[in-house]
């Protein structure tokens, strides 16, 4: 499996697993994609296998420069490629590039959807909300997740093990 950042010639393959694995949602058009992809502040890896595409992620940077968050776009596996740990792949290197920058992520999910929900949880990602009839035209709540940045989870790191040494003392 090849890695690589995609590009407006991408689009059109985006578009199609994009159909398919969101069909009955809103899926995005290849116009939508060409829009993603030449945007300054977002970043889109694609998987592909023997040149084909099979997966792809997205990745918006928001805020200041200094302080900045990320929101996940999207992430989708075309069907015949889903279980085999692509999406684990995508998302690695989306959380990357959030803790590069130290950044908090966010992202939306159906609270159907839960093979994604334990993918989002084991990177850390938490529910901090639910966005009532979020997917159209089914109507489909989604929770609102958020995943801690580098930093804040360094410090929740370091205050529960401080924490656990003073139990630990019999403070």
């Amino acid at each position: 499996m090849e890695l690589r950042e995609l590009t407006a010639a991408d689009a059109a393959a985006t578009a199609a697993i994009e159909a398919d694995v969101f069909a009955g949602e809103t899926p995005w058009s290849r116009d939508v994609f060409l829009v993603e992809f030449a945007h300054p502040y977002t970043f889109y890896v694609g998987a592909f296998d023997d040149g084909e595409l099979v997966g792809y992620a997205g990745l918006a940077k928001l805020g200041p420069a200094d302080d900045p968050e990320f929101e996940v776009h999207t992430i989708a596996v075309a069907r015949g490629h889903q279980r085999r740990g692509i999406g684990r792949v995508l998302m690695d290197q989306l959380v990357h590039a959030a803790d590069m920058h130290d950044g908090q992520m966010f992202l939306e999910v159906r609270t159907d959807n839960t093979a994604a929900l334990a993918l989002y949880v084991s990177y850390g990602f938490i529910e901090i909300g639910v966005r009532k009839g979020y997917y159209q035209p089914t109507g489909a709540d989604a929770y609102t997740m958020m995943r801690a940045s580098l930093s804040e989870r360094a410090e929740r790191e370091h205050v529960d093990g401080s924490d656990a040494a003073q139990e630990g003392r019999g403070a």
